[in-house]
């Protein structure tokens, strides 16, 4: 449902639309005859078997309208399962047309069904920037995106496309109230102060039918709580993480994690995570002894990715988690 240009490296395909490098991708695994996909099919649970020496996951698989159980054995695992949208907390938050940006991606460009008509927008970060813009694309008018924080979170060019199509940008702004009889049909937006309180006195109302939340993501970690991995309280991480080693592996041995459910990140550090994960799982069966310095590569790109101003709260995430992972261990 990405439909914009990826920015990052051109290792990790910069410049390409998002739905263009998940078929790529897709291709690529299907080019490797051991590779075994299994689409239409949620794994939702970790189960202990006596017969098996390894990890048993309980998926369940979907085929013509039925379901059907799928017992997955294997040896090695690579979590990589995501986030979940955060969501805020406000008067009329549970009327139909209030969304997290990833619901209204999902509408618009994969099922191609406009949201609304009006939108407000919360959150100035890249998401919030993007699918505003991914909005007017679809013929939606957005009124206008608050942002909390008193600078805009995302890049600049984003929001300067925005600011082209005239649609403003309100920094230290949050929404406080959402009103309508069946459905959204508008909203109180309010200024805040350096303390991040409501300004009395300042509160507008926005006439809109739409509310899209883009305010930050939280680490899917329920399979990962299930399998017993330490976790850790990582704010920059975006909450909840599992504490890995720079190859990816968390505490218990054999079980890797990649992309947001090892910390919120960009896409382009997402691949390479993968990469270093499926390396390492690879290493620790026997296979291709000769990886190790790709996997080292790898890793060097990941530092160079999180060298910016941009990346400086992933490295910091990333250290935190490392000492975590080093305590944990008895390193520090």
């Amino acid at each position: 449902k990405q439909t914009h240009k990826f920015f990052g490296s051109k290792h990790e395909k910069a410049g390409i639309r998002g739905v263009d490098i998940a078929k790529d991708l897709e291709r690529e695994a299907r080019d490797h005859s051991n590779i075994k996909i299994l689409l239409e099919s949620t794994v939702f649970g970790v189960y202990e078997d006596p017969s098996y020496n390894g990890f048993t996951f309980g998926v369940m698989k979907r085929e013509n309208y039925k379901s059907r159980l799928v017992k997955v054995h294997c040896k090695e695992v690579i979590i990589s399962v995501g986030a979940m949208e955060n969501m805020l907390l406000f008067p009329g938050n549970d009327l139909p047309g209030v969304y997290g940006a990833g619901g209204v991606q999902t509408l618009m460009n994969v099922y191609g069904v406009k949201p609304g008509n009006k939108v407000l927008m919360v959150g100035a970060g890249n998401v919030g920037l993007i699918v505003s813009y991914q909005l007017l694309q679809a013929g939606v008018d957005v009124d206008r995106v608050v942002e909390a924080a008193p600078i805009i979170g995302g890049y600049h060019v984003h929001a300067a496309k925005l600011r082209r199509f005239g649609v403003p940008i309100y920094t230290s702004h949050s929404i406080k109230e959402v009103y309508g009889n069946d459905c959204v049909e508008g909203a109180f937006v309010v200024e805040l102060d350096e303390n991040w309180q409501p300004i009395e006195g300042s509160e507008e109302n926005v006439e809109c039918d739409t509310v899209c939340l883009a305010v930050g993501l939280t680490p899917s970690t329920r399979l990962l709580e299930q399998l017993h991995v330490e976790m850790a309280d990582i704010p920059e991480a975006g909450g909840r993480v599992a504490i890995h080693d720079e190859y990816m592996e968390t505490s218990v041995r054999g079980v890797y994690v990649s992309g947001d459910s090892s910390g919120i990140e960009e896409a382009s550090t997402a691949m390479i995570e993968g990469k270093i994960s499926g390396i390492s799982a690879a290493l620790a069966l026997g296979y291709n002894r000769d990886a190790e310095e790709l996997r080292k590569e790898y890793i060097e790109r990941l530092e160079k990715l999180r060298a910016g101003p941009f990346g400086e709260k992933p490295r910091i995430a990333k250290r935190k988690i490392l000492e975590e992972w080093r305590r944990y261990h008895g390193r520090l």
